[in-house]
């Protein structure tokens, strides 16, 4: 399992501490966060730890950090998708850097797992991307017990997908996550959340806040660069997960 991590998202910030601890790095395209300083600068950090590098972007919406839903035309949407993805693709060829993924954030990520005309917007907005590219972008998207359909939307557009789980967030009984808004959505406890990623790497379900088991398949799992107390648990996150991958060898 990688952990990956939202970074490139403030000019103040652990991407330093947290980048040799991480897989891979969704670093903000500018539309949520950060500017083109900031990301030129966290691409070179990710070159520099060998992390793989994916894009971050969002609704066009700085003043709310992307974190509320916007209704775009199609055309709106998929413009501002493909805007924010080649402006990060750019400073990458500039640092003989590879981008190899894409994974929306805040309300884009959470508006497109439940509206499938939206996600089908965003799948076809990379594909476009995808017809000049020399390595195809896959698309990160948040692991469900109902996958399929996504995986048959994705497959229309000719899109690999990456599927991840959240460390440092609640899931409500239905697999998505507990609001923002809601009293412990974000966990932020170490114990709780290492306890969650043993279970992950054991194959046992994942809990919801109700304790009712959920079970689906996970290629990567996530931490906020913003939760409090990120960068000590993505410490104790890698050193959890090395410790299983040395117990497999």
């Amino acid at each position: 399992m990688k952990l990956n991590c939202d970074l490139g998202e403030f000019k103040n910030n652990n991407d330093s501490a947290i980048m040799p601890l991480i897989d891979m790095a969704n670093i903000a395209c500018g539309f949520h966060g950060s500017d083109p300083l900031t990301i030129k600068k966290t691409i070179k950090l990710a070159q520099q730890h060998q992390v793989i590098i994916g894009a971050h972007p969002s609704y066009p919406d700085v003043e709310n950090f992307g974190r509320q839903s916007m209704h775009l035309s199609q055309d709106e949407l998929i413009a501002n998708v493909q805007y924010q993805i080649g402006a990060l693709q750019a400073l990458c060829v500039v640092e003989h850097a590879q981008l190899d993924y894409v994974k929306p954030h805040g309300a884009l990520y959470n508006d497109m797992m439940t509206n499938l005309s939206l996600f089908d917007d965003v799948c076809l907005a990379i594909s476009q991307l995808n017809q000049s590219n020399n390595k195809p972008l896959s698309l990160m998207i948040q692991a469900l017990t109902e996958g399929d359909k996504f995986q048959q939307i994705a497959k229309k557009h000719h899109l690999s997908l990456y599927f991840e789980a959240f460390a440092d967030r609640a899931y409500l009984d239905n697999g998505f996550l507990v609001p923002r808004s809601t009293t412990g959505a974000v966990l932020t406890n170490n114990i709780d959340v290492v306890s969650r990623c043993q279970d992950m790497l054991n194959q046992q379900p994942l809990l919801s806040i109700n304790q009712q088991a959920l079970q689906f398949h996970i290629d990567t799992l996530c931490v906020h660069g913003d939760t409090p107390n990120a960068l000590a648990m993505i410490k104790a996150l890698r050193q959890t997960i090395n410790q299983q991958r040395s117990a497999l060898i």
